[in-house]
Order: structure tokens, then sequence, then C-alpha cells
């Protein structure tokens, strides 16, 4: 592993502060390193590219890191993670995919991932995509994430994507069965002509089962966003989705959120807006001896934190 490709690790999975467990590091296609614990098993996939995460019932206080790293330009690198968490276990998965691409061909990675959550089981996911390099190449990334929640059990989805890909199309769907909860926030800043589609759908399966989406984005130079979240409510059950964009020079944004009640105890909200960064507040920090472009990167490190 060279320092260039450690570097991205280290930004996916921010292995210095995250306790370090079980982990799984792929670079270029294939595995690199792999760390199991007792707790904690990955076993590669015979069938196809990918792994299965083991988390026994009951496991707490441990975390799973599998992060990507593309460095080879004209790479398409495609991956399937099965992840099994035991009844009452409580981790913190954290995963991504970093490109540094400095060639001329698109280096490209679709991760599908699906979680099946136990009994009353915490999951914390983390998933950061980054992208850098001097190439003209493309760098994209297209992951799909599917979850199933069995009762009480919860899931927090953290999706960040700040600047640097190119083009990406998230998929994401969950399925929260009774008593159980899937809370997702997404992040996203796109600048240049870079392209980001987000669709996902929150399906409340059960009684008491909770949803919640929030998505904070942000749109720069002359890139493209669109965000299709969708709250199913099949019980008695809670779903929101919140999305807030700022919209800045040329780019353009589509929110259409939409929430679908199916069942008369269902109770579903969704609000969006977009909107420009507000002329006091970049007066407001001007006074502060703040310049013009050093007040909005300010003001978006606010937004998106």
């Amino acid at each position: 592993m060279d320092k260039t490709q450690w570097k991205i690790l280290k930004e996916i999975a921010d292995l210095e502060k995250t306790p370090q467990g079980a982990y799984n590091f792929r670079i270029n296609g294939q595995l690199d390193d792999r760390h199991t614990t007792a707790n904690i098993d990955i076993v590669s996939k015979t069938d196809k590219p990918g792994i299965d995460i083991i988390i026994a019932p009951g496991t707490k206080g441990e975390s799973v890191h599998i992060p990507v790293v593309l460095s080879q330009s004209g790479l398409t690198d495609v991956v399937y993670n099965d992840f099994f968490v035991g009844e009452g276990a409580e981790v913190d998965i954290v995963a991504g995919c970093g490109i540094h691409n400095t060639g001329y061909e698109t280096a490209q990675h679709d991760g599908i991932h699906v979680f099946h959550i136990g009994k009353g089981a915490k999951v914390r996911y983390v998933e950061r995509h980054y992208g850098e390099g001097p190439g003209t190449g493309k760098r994209v990334l297209n992951p799909k994430t599917e979850v199933y929640l069995e009762e009480g059990a919860s899931i927090t989805m953290e999706m960040t994507q700040i600047r640097g890909v190119d083009s990406t199309i998230r998929d994401t769907v969950a399925v929260v069965g009774p008593g159980a909860e899937c809370i997702m926030n997404e992040k996203l800043l796109t600048d240049g002509v870079q392209t980001a589609e987000s669709n996902v759908e929150i399906i409340l399966n059960g009684d008491d089962a909770t949803g919640r989406v929030i998505s904070r984005s942000v749109a720069q130079g002359d890139s493209v966003q669109v965000f299709r979240p969708c709250m199913t409510g099949k019980a008695k059950c809670f779903g929101h989705v919140q999305c807030d964009s700022i919209l800045m020079d040329a780019a353009k944004i589509k929110s259409i959120p939409a929430i679908d009640a199916q069942s008369v105890d269902a109770q579903l909200i969704h609000e969006a807006a977009i909107g420009r960064i507000a002329g006091d507040q970049i007066l407001k920090l001007l006074t502060l001896g703040l310049t013009e472009e050093e007040a909005e990167e300010k003001i978006l490190e606010g937004f998106l934190s």
C-alpha cells in the first residue's frame, strides 16, 4: 500500500478517530488486508466479488471498517457486501470509496451493500465518498444499499460526499419492521460539471416503525443534483423527510420528496427547501474580517456539519 492509498483510506475510514476492530481493505479490485475479531468474522464470497460480514449476537462496542480505494485509471470495480448483524448487537460500520485518478480513463466503483439487522440490534453506518487526482479521467461512484430491520432494530446511516466525484447515482431501500427505526442523514456537495442523483425509499412495514430522511446539499458551478426520497407507511408508524439545499452559481437542484400512506394510522411528513446563501450572513462574516470566499466556505461548512 503506497502513501496515496493510505491517505485515502484514512480519509474514508477515519482510522485515527474510530476504534479499530475488524477490517477489510480493498485496493484496485483486490483484497489488500483483513483482520477479524472473536465476534466479527469477514468471509470472501465464492460466487462473486465481495464479502460477508457476520456479527455475533450481543456484540457491543466493536467496529468494522471496509473501505475501498481505486488508484488505477480505467478500472471498474463492482463489489457485493452482505452484513449479518446478530440479535442485540451494537456496532459501528464504516465503509465508502476513495478514487485517486491520475489518468484519462474513467475509474468507477459500484458497491452493493445488503444489511440484515437482527432483533433489537443497533447499527451506526458511515459511508464516505471521496475523489481526487490530477487526471482528466472521470471518478464515478454508484452505491446501492438495502436494509432489512427486524423488530426493535435500528440503523443510523451517515452518507457523505463532498466534492471530487464526477458522477454518482445512489439507490437506497430500507424495510423497517415493528418498533424498528431507520435514520438516514445525507450530506452532498457538487461543483464544476458534476452530477449526483439520490433515490431513497423507506418502507415502514410494522406498527411503531419510524423513518427519517434528512438531506443537506450544496450545488456549485454548473453541477446538477436530483434527490428523490419516498417514505411509505404500511402500518401505525411515523415518517419524516426533510430536504434542504443551497444553490450557487449556475447549478441546478431538483428535489422530489414523496410520502405514501397505505394505512390510516400512518403519520408522514415531508419538507423541502432550496435557496441561496443569505446576503446578511455574508455581510456579518465580512465585518469580522473574512473575505467573501472565506465567508461562503464558513457558511457551507456549518450547513453541512
